[in-house]
């Protein structure tokens, strides 16, 4: 029986009778013990290995002994010395040869290249929650329709800020009325530019005398309250009194100024200390020491930077600067903010990733938004709307008021000035930059003096002997009858006419006329402050005694309001560069 036939018989697997002779450092079969042949220790497979690297070297022999001879491979009892350490041909190998060590700079490659990919691994789940915490930081409320509901990248846009009197968070319960429900104490309405490279900041007065429109409520099982409208009132009552919420301040400010309103953003006391805490604090230059008991704002006069509960008592300061008026409260708080958006804007800022991680969790927390842009990807997205406009073109300004014809004494409670005002709002709606109205009042000046010279040469038509038909084709209803009393009453335009409504719609009023009546045409467009735009020549000449056709636009709005978009400031009107620091006195 062969080797590999006994060891089955004799269930030894054969390839354990391969053992190590340690004199010779070469393996050896051992078919039988009991043969006479000295027998050499043993070596089991596992130990094969190790035994064999510390064995003498084939050719040597322990000192003071002759080595053996090696047997012949054709002895009969024992084979010679193989090749290698595995068994012969068709046995299984003695000991198992050793995986091959990877090189050790591959090793530190593997663990490095796991590391980096268990970091990014783990970078992303850590993002992404901290995403999803940002995220559920935001307080959102739905307006049931008061905002348009969004914003494109191609047009211009209105977001309106609010600060409240709501006296949440640690330490504001000590503010005045902690009680109160949340008025809308400051109110900005922020108008973006289409080409995104200049803003308009407006602050709405807290004390203006309004009257606040009903408003349309969401409840919280879905349903719709409709909250009573009041007249003349304080324009702070706007929110928060009898129920009211944000939609209903954006429905005011819309009332007001005719401008709509896309969405809103709101904060309270504590927003203002978490933010000025989270840049590092902002800088604020006052022109005479203060020392005010109601907002507890103690300061020297210079610069200071400040945050926490010395930046809230800062723009809750009324009777520290100016008259101690609301009006000059408005200008503390907007030299404040103009200030944080160049802390924000600051390489300090970009470049300091712990206060990028303390500004978007304190922005995160303050904030209450609609749920137009309630998630934080669409506050992103509004955020890259707003990056490129540089702080020296973002204009602050206060809608333009005088004081309460009612009330004696000065600037308890204020009216909008109708006279500056529309320009201001017009300005808006036309998205006329503030920041450009030296220039443009340079180029209005050139152009209105070429515009003189033309006209000059030009004849005008008496009042008197201008006929025109009034059509309404999309103005506000019985504006052609409104018009027609205007122009007969205020203009001595006797030979007009009110012909109803037009037959189609129009975005734009026009005024159409033959070549003969160029003439009348001046004369009207001078007294309804029509644009070039607006004035529609026809080919041939219009028999005697025909009227020109008027067509009033979405466009009008009341007889005697230019549709000629503004082009310089209303005179005296308030206003700051975001990039100025203002001393306060």
């Amino acid at each position: 029986m062969d080797a590999q036939g006994r060891g089955r018989a004799e269930e030894i697997d054969p390839a354990d009778q391969w053992v190590l002779n340690p004199h010779t450092g070469n393996y050896e079969l051992r078919l039988d013990h009991s043969a006479g042949q000295p027998t050499a220790p043993r070596v089991t497979q596992q130990a094969a290995s190790r035994s064999r690297r510390a064995a003498a070297p084939a050719d040597s022999a322990p000192p003071g002994t002759v080595p053996a001879a090696r047997p012949s491979r054709t002895s009969p009892g024992v084979p010679g010395p193989r090749r290698g350490d595995g068994p012969p041909p068709g046995g299984r190998r003695g000991a198992r040869k050793r995986k091959q060590e990877k090189p050790r700079g591959k090793k530190v490659l593997a663990i490095v290249g796991g590391s980096v990919a268990f970091v990014l691994v783990a970078a992303s789940v850590g993002g992404y929650l901290y995403y999803q915490h940002l995220n559920d930081n935001l307080k959102t409320t739905d307006v049931a329709g008061a905002g348009t509901g969004g914003f494109k990248s191609d047009q211009a846009f209105n977001i309106l800020v609010i600060g409240t009197d709501k006296r949440t968070g640690t330490g504001n319960e000590s503010y005045g009325d902690k009680e109160s429900v949340g008025h809308a104490d400051t109110t900005i309405l922020f108008h973006v530019s289409k080409d995104r490279t200049n803003a308009t900041a407006m602050s709405i007065p807290r004390d203006l005398m309004t009257d606040i429109p009903d408003c349309p409520t969401k409840q919280p099982d879905g349903s719709v309250k409709t909250i009573p409208g009041t007249t003349y009132v304080r324009f702070n009552t706007s929110l928060g009194q009898a129920g009211r919420d944000p939609g209903c301040t954006m429905r005011a400010v819309t009332q007001i100024t005719g401008i709509p309103v896309d969405h809103f953003m709101m904060a309270d006391f504590n927003a203002v200390k978490t933010l000025s805490s989270a840049v590092g604090g902002v800088p604020v230059c006052l022109g005479r020491d203060v020392d005010d008991e109601k907002s507890k704002l103690k300061l020297t006069k210079g610069d200071h930077r400040l945050e926490g509960e010395q930046a809230l008592a800062f723009v809750r300061a009324r009777y520290a600067f100016g008259t101690g008026s609301d009006l000059d409260r408005i200008k503390t708080q907007q030299a404040f903010l103009s200030s944080m958006i160049r802390q924000m804007k600051s390489k300090d800022t970009l470049t300091n990733p712990k206060k990028l991680f303390s500004l978007a969790e304190a922005a995160t927390e303050a904030l209450t938004v609609d749920t137009g842009i309630g998630k934080l990807d669409k506050l992103m997205k509004l955020g890259t709307e707003l990056k490129s406009v540089n702080p020296k073109n973002i204009t602050f300004t206060t809608l333009p008021v005088k004081d309460n014809p009612r009330e004696g004494k000065k600037h308890i409670t204020v009216v909008v000035d109708e006279t500056k005002a529309p320009q201001l709002f017009e300005m808006i709606k036309a998205d006329t930059s503030l920041t450009e109205v030296k220039q443009q009042e340079k180029a209005a000046k050139d152009a209105k003096a070429a515009a003189q010279e033309a006209l000059l040469q030009g004849n005008r038509a008496a009042a008197s002997d201008v006929r025109v038909d009034v059509y309404n084709g999309g103005g506000p209803q019985g504006s052609a009858g409104t018009t027609l009393i205007w122009l007969q009453n205020s203009k001595g335009v006797d030979k007009a006419s009110n012909l109803g409504n037009a037959p189609a719609k129009l975005k734009k009023t026009t005024l159409e006329f033959a070549p003969n009546q160029a003439d009348q045409a001046r004369a009207l467009a001078d007294m309804m402050g029509l644009p070039a735009t607006a004035l529609k020549q026809g080919a041939a000449d219009a028999a005697p005694r025909t009227p020109m056709k008027l067509t009033l636009g979405e466009d009008f709005k009341q007889a005697g309001v230019s549709l000629t978009a503004p082009t310089t400031a209303p005179e005296g009107i308030q206003r700051v560069a975001a990039d100025e620091q203002v001393c306060q006195k």
